[in-house]
């Protein structure tokens, strides 16, 4: 009777083993896993070659700081309910078409800190629910078009740190949902029209630090609701008439500064309302445009610009009088006036501002 007993009990527990046994086989060597059901797995550093198999149920598989040159087509294909995938600092060169076939469920992929140069068409295949994309510092040169077309949820594209020289008509096809865009720190001297057509809700664009000798207007003038905009370090001279008009009520914060930025023309603000955060420091400005929008203004950084301090600039010295902080702003001419300041030179002080115009007979 106890042999039966204990025979019972033996099968029961070899059976409950054999249940247990994919489990307890599902964390890849050197790795460790936490949650229910194993559902987080980190391979962070662990001196892998070959993406490792893990359990179906896994959601996030952090395989930073390993080494994959390629990543292979269906590399990823039995994970298929993963959410968050890391892989950044892993040597990546080359992503292939398919790679992340099968990932259907997942939300945030990080590529930073990588290699890749290569992109093949059809890398992003299945990639329908992925809302955030990190793959800056690589060295991308080109986004061919049509590559990010499967990403229909995409919210936050950062492709900051790489080589982009252009960006062409269709660059963008299919990312429709996209808000955040970042494009710091490339080689980007041309934005063709067309090139923003499909991301018309952007709200954060940041192209600071490329090779733009020109304000793209032809493409910008497709975005509406762009809230951020930063051109910093690039050679653009002039901001043409009407340059954000497209998005001036949205408008909140423009970064212009460290450029050599020359002139705004009359109208660059035409249609622009609602902007409270303005960089225009270390250009070659010598005035600010009737246009220049202040009803909203908070922060304006200024200085190391050549300022000529006449009357064109009563508006501006209104508003420094008005504002609790002490922006420096220097004038730079007329030789009397030369190192004042713009709030406190005497070369303003006889300024008649300008009334608002009627529509009929207003005289100029």
């Amino acid at each position: 009777m106890d042999m039966d007993r204990w025979g019972f009990d033996f099968i029961k527990l070899f059976g409950l083993l054999l249940c247990l046994l994919p489990v307890l086989q599902a964390c890849p060597q050197n790795c460790h896993c936490h949650g229910g059901d194993l559902q987080h797995v980190i391979c962070d550093n662990v001196g892998l070659k070959k993406i490792p198999k893990v359990a179906e149920q896994t959601r996030l598989l952090n395989l930073q700081r390993n080494n994959f040159p390629v990543l292979p087509t269906n590399g990823f294909r039995e994970m298929k309910n993963l959410v968050s995938l890391h892989l950044q600092h892993s040597h990546i060169k080359e992503i292939s078409s398919g790679a992340f076939r099968g990932l259907k469920q997942l939300v945030y992929l990080y590529l930073s800190n990588n290699d890749i140069s290569i992109i093949k068409a059809g890398a992003f295949d299945d990639l329908t629910e992925l809302t955030y994309l990190y793959l800056d510092h690589n060295k991308i040169s080109d986004l061919p078009k049509g590559v990010l077309s499967p990403l229909i949820n995409l919210f936050i594209l950062q492709l900051g740190n790489n080589k982009l020289r252009e960006l062409r008509a269709g660059a963008f096809h299919g990312t429709k949902d996209l808000r955040w865009l970042y494009l710091s720190d490339n080689s980007i001297s041309s934005i063709q029209p067309g090139a923003l057509d499909d991301v018309e809700n952007l709200a954060i664009f940041h192209l600071d630090k490329n090779q733009l000798s020109s304000y793209p207007q032809a493409a910008m003038s497709k975005l509406r609701v762009v809230e951020d905009l930063k051109l910093s370090h690039n050679p653009i001279k002039v901001i043409p008439d009407f340059a954000f008009q497209s998005f001036g009520r949205y408008m909140e914060t423009l970064s212009l500064e460290n450029m050599n930025l020359e002139k705004f023309s009359d109208k660059a603000f035409a249609g622009v309302t609602t902007l409270k955060t303005v960089h225009i420091e270390n250009n070659k400005l010598h005035n600010l445009p009737r246009s220049f929008p202040f009803s909203a203004l908070q922060t304006l950084t200024l200085s190391n610009n050549p300022w000529h301090c006449s009357c064109q600039l009563a508006p501006l010295r209104r508003w420094l009088e008005s504002t609790r902080s002490r922006p420096d702003a220097a004038c730079a001419a007329p030789s009397a006036a030369r190192g004042q300041q713009v709030r406190d030179t005497a070369a303003l002080r006889s300024c008649r501002l300008p009334t608002k115009r009627s529509k009929k007979g207003s005289r100029h």
